[in-house]
């Protein structure tokens, strides 16, 4: 690690957020807004998703974040040769000055969130600035790491949430403010979220959002694996540098509370068949012949007294709950607090996982994840494969466990609505 970058960033208490130049679509460039946007990186659901995005606009943002070539190299190299091209050709412009951006979500069942996109001090997990909750798959950090690279960008921002209280009402205030004029662009994207942006670029009004965050702690709530991204390549680069800071959405919970979901696993090479007998003498299991959104009312209702899943891929689902007591004390380590060793993240992993179906979680090429729920159950149903439908931790617990310096299992959740990809970017050379 970078010793100089080190000292200076432990000098530092609090958020540290920082105005940049944003890198924007032009709108006269491309077919809509909405057509060159796409959720973050690892929501996509692969192939479907993807096809479906890049048919979208030939400027779909999926052709940075997922390029498609041969190798890792050649992928990268493509995403980086795209968007110099996009760059050249004024397909996607620099905004003339720098700011933070006031951004806002909402959907037509009363979900409204606001918050504020810039650029995030990176900062080290001792001091307790930005609390993650779950682990992280090295191969995937590294992957990350060489589009970041290869670009010298960050092509998505994170999502990071904070507590709001006196300090930020300041910046709750200057938000409402905001959103009351005309923004810098506004669409809607095929999922029914309308989204809007603004850019914030006043002395003062920076001033009094860097004020009020800087007594802050954020806990990430979606882009665990860019983080430590950002992290690495802070420690690659001498400081000062543009990499100290990497791009982030804050959202105030306490104002605009967060959809908590959960992500769902799909298992490539175990039948349906196979993961239920396995099961036996381990774990209740019952067969719902019903339909899914019954199905996710059941496992609800399990939840509420102890772990339980849903296991899908034959055309029906299985119920999986009331698991052996002894097993689980077997199976899952007891050096944790009870709030983790119940979770059932922790239970599909130690036990499920690990124990009855013998698969490592660390295998793309045996585990999934994917977040859309019918999409999980219809792929296991195509392929073969094993769906596992999980039901979602609240955010309470979450953070309780991120204070305690308590990492969850990787991908327990899933926090929304998360930011679109492609309204704002940050350009590193810029």
């Amino acid at each position: 690690m970078n010793t100089a970058g080190h000292s200076e960033a432990t000098a530092h208490r609090g958020l540290e957020l920082t105005p940049f130049r944003g890198l924007r679509y032009d709108p006269d460039r491309v077919g809509s807004l909405a057509a060159v946007t796409s959720p973050p990186y690892d929501v996509v659901v692969r192939p479907d998703g993807l096809h479906h995005l890049e048919a979208a606009d030939p400027h779909n943002i999926v052709r940075l974040i997922l390029p498609q070539a041969a190798t890792p190299s050649a992928r990268n190299e493509q995403a980086a040769d795209t968007l110099r091209r996009w760059l050249s050709e004024g397909v996607l412009t620099t905004d003339p000055e720098p700011g933070l951006y006031v951004y806002e979500q909402r959907d037509g069942d009363g979900m409204l969130q606001r918050g504020i996109i810039g650029a995030l001090r990176v900062s080290d997990p001792a001091e307790q600035v930005v609390l993650p909750h779950e682990d992280v798959m090295p191969h995937i950090v590294a992957d990350r790491a060489a589009l970041m690279r290869a670009t010298s960008a960050n092509l998505e921002p994170l999502l990071l949430t904070y507590r709001g209280d006196d300090a930020t009402a300041a910046t709750a205030d200057l938000i409402e403010r905001t959103v009351e004029q005309s923004p810098l662009l506004a669409t809607t994207t095929e999922d029914g979220f309308h989204h809007r942006l603004w850019s914030v670029t006043s002395p003062e009004d920076l001033t009094a959002i860097q004020t009020g965050l800087g007594r802050h702690q954020a806990l990430i709530a979606d882009g665990h694996h860019r983080w430590a991204t950002y992290r690495r390549l802070r420690a690659e680069h001498p400081s000062p540098s543009p990499w100290d800071h990497g791009l982030v959405l804050l959202v105030d919970t306490a104002r605009y509370p967060l959809r908590v979901r959960a992500i769902h696993r799909l298992l490539h090479d175990l039948p349906v068949g196979d993961a239920v007998a396995a099961l036996e003498g381990h774990f209740r299991v019952r067969r719902l012949e019903v339909p899914l959104p019954e199905a996710l009312d059941t496992l609800a209702d399990a939840a509420c007294t102890g772990n339980a899943f849903l296991l899908a891929g034959d055309g029906a689902f299985h119920l999986v709950d009331h698991p052996d007591p002894d097993l689980l004390t077997r199976t899952i380590p007891a050096d944790r607090p009870e709030a983790w060793r119940t979770l059932d993240a922790t239970v599909l992993h130690a036990t499920l996982l690990e124990h009855v179906w013998r698969i490592s979680e660390d295998s793309p090429a045996h585990v999934a994840y994917i977040h859309d729920t019918a999409a999980t159950v219809e792929k296991a149903e195509r392929d073969g494969g094993t769906a596992v439908l999980m039901h979602p931790v609240r955010e309470e617990v979450v953070r309780e466990l991120a204070r305690q310096g308590v990492t969850m299992p990787r991908k327990s959740t899933s926090f929304g609505p998360k930011p679109a990809t492609g309204l704002v970017l940050r350009a590193l050379d810029l």
